[in-house]
């Protein structure tokens, strides 16, 4: 007679005799050695996205040690399976055309294989709402263990660190500050270490806003890639993954609004990636939670920017993990936090926060009343320009031009961009505003990070650090200056942003959340009219899926057909 459905009897392959299914299982499992004891017992699957393309994830082997080490001890069974793997740097056209792929992989995987509970190693930015979004969607008990971040370099006295240090020594190359020979020199300094980037780029937003929505446990975030305290995480980590499988503690049974908006104060507090509104937005919407970007920016607009790390301050995530990491953040935000909000382990965040007291001297980790930044890190803006929504990292702009009025230079594409950004004949001065299209969702297609538009190279030898750039794509957690991102609807979606043209005039105020074309109603009208195209591109693959379902970054840039059936 067949057993209740957990262990080796789950997702049985139907050959219509399920005996002879459990039988097959069997006999095949146990050419990899296991006793018919071990197989009667609870199954945890471990993600394995290891690859020799992504740096980030170089510690994922000895990370799985560590996790099936936890697991056994806690009486089950752990089976590593792996996923693909998607790192930033080597994934074309950007890894976030690849991340709703590798969600629908990592669900399908962990509803196809036989597991009680799942734990989900992830750590280049992408890969931690990927997996979390296919865990939310297949709803069975699972918990993130990040790879962590690498630690900080040295060039020529000075402390370097990917990846914000990468785009400071690029611009000064740009600017002809320094030479060949030092770009060189630096390039192999700043990434001294496998693990994530080593400040508060994308890929640490996610840990720790992770740890803040409660799919982590606490103080999982920050240790260093290479540091023991990381391999003790992964064996905790391995144990409490059998603790949900034993409670069937899926993460719709724990997971509301209330953990979501946690998140999203967190982010901004610790003037986290913009990338992080549409991954949480992304996930929020895999169990049928709808975040409101409106509603975010009036609920963040008085909450203070209190950890002082690069692009938005001056230490690194190591510098973090030595000051007490998120349960030491969470201790300053406990008034903005919902305190009664669950977390994977089973307990609130109040219980988190009463056993976490932090005495010791740091300067990272700020109190409220002595912020880095006053309050909203991050900004909402609307206006014609954005009818939907766009966003600013306003603790990364130049304050003199978060009121500004400028002249557009418009880019129609990356192509165009490449071909006159440095161009001596370029129309532009300090004041102008650069505008590139064609890098949202559908556009690019992924929506690349290339928000970060370079300055051009005839400004950047006079000495201009920043000016005011508009696109519909995403910049880098790791990268600052005066950037509005994510305009929504995108150019290649109709919006507004498709029918500006070079010498018009945008007004910026992010005071007023606005973010305005100097155009009547009428114009903006006439020129969406004559811009209409009956052109039809055929695809096929992946490519023909994603162009025809992709959502707009206002729903996470996610599948239209990944979210819940209502």
């Amino acid at each position: 007679m067949t057993k209740k459905k957990s262990g080796m009897y789950k997702n049985l392959t139907n050959y219509g005799d399920s005996e002879f299914s459990i039988f097959l299982r069997k006999a095949f499992i146990k050419g990899m050695g296991y006793s018919e004891e071990m197989l009667n017992k609870p199954i945890i699957g471990i993600t394995n996205t290891y690859s020799d393309y992504n740096p980030c994830h170089g510690n994922v082997p000895d990370l799985i040690k560590s996790v099936k080490a936890g697991i056994l001890s806690s009486g089950a069974i752990p089976l590593e399976f792996p996923t693909i793997s998607i790192h930033e740097s080597f994934a074309y056209p950007t890894s976030m055309y690849l991340r709703n792929l590798m969600s629908i992989d990592t669900e399908e995987m962990m509803k196809a294989q036989p597991m009680d509970a799942c734990v989900l190693i992830g750590g280049c930015d992408k890969t931690v709402p990927a997996q979390l979004m296919g865990a939310f969607s297949a709803n069975i008990p699972a918990i993130q263990l990040v790879t962590g971040p690498m630690l900080t370099g040295s060039h020529r006295g000075e402390r370097v660190g990917a990846c914000t240090d990468c785009r400071g020594y690029w611009a000064k190359f740009r600017a002809e500050e320094i030479d060949l020979a030092e770009i060189n020199e630096v390039n192999n300094q700043l990434v001294p270490t496998v693990g994530t980037c080593g400040v508060m780029g994308t890929a640490s937003t996610m840990a720790l806003i992770t740890e803040a929505l409660g799919m982590m446990i606490s103080n999982g975030a920050s240790a260093p890639a290479v540091s023991a305290e990381r391999r003790r995480i992964a064996e905790e980590t391995g144990k409490v993954a059998v603790e949900i499988a034993n409670k069937s503690f899926n993460p719709k049974s724990f997971l509301t609004l209330k953990n979501f908006k946690n998140a999203l104060t967190v982010l901004s507090a610790i003037g986290g990636s913009t990338n992080g509104i549409v991954h949480l937005t992304a996930m929020a919407g895999r169990l049928g939670i709808d975040i409101d970007l409106n509603e975010f920016d009036k609920m963040t607009k008085d909450t203070p920017m209190i950890v002082d790390l690069k692009p938005s301050g001056s230490g690194y995530m190591e510098d973090l993990f030595k000051s007490g990491g998120l349960p030491r953040i969470l201790n300053e935000l406990k008034d903005y936090l919902y305190l009664d909000a669950i977390t994977v382990t089973g307990e609130t965040i109040k219980e988190i926060i009463e056993k976490n007291k932090y005495n010791w001297k740091q300067e990272v980790i700020r109190n409220v009343e002595n912020p880095i930044f006053d309050k909203g890190s991050i900004a909402v803006l609307k206006g014609n320009l954005a009818p939907k929504s766009a966003i600013i990292k306003q603790s990364a702009a130049s304050k003199e031009l978060l009121a500004h009025e400028g002249v557009v230079e418009v880019f129609e594409n990356l192509e165009d961009l490449a071909n006159r950004i440095d161009s001596d004949d370029l129309n532009v001065t300090k004041d102008s505003i650069l505008l590139l299209k064609n890098i949202g969702p559908i556009g690019a297609p992924g929506m690349p990070e290339a928000g970060l538009i370079p300055i051009p190279k005839k400004l950047a030898k006079q000495g201009v650090k920043d000016m005011v750039r508009i696109s519909d794509g995403r910049m880098s957690g790791t990268a600052a200056g005066t950037i509005i991102l994510h305009v929504c609807p995108e150019a290649a979606a109709g919006g507004t942003l498709d029918i500006v043209q070079s010498g018009d005039i945008i007004k910026l105020d992010v005071k007023k959340r606005l973010l305005e074309l100097k155009l009547s109603d009428e114009e903006i009208a006439s020129r969406k009219k004559s811009k209409k195209s009956d052109k039809i591109i055929k695809r096929r693959g992946y490519d023909k899926i994603f162009h025809e379902s992709v959502l707009q970054a206002d729903k996470g840039a996610d599948f239209d057909f990944l979210r819940p059936v209502k």
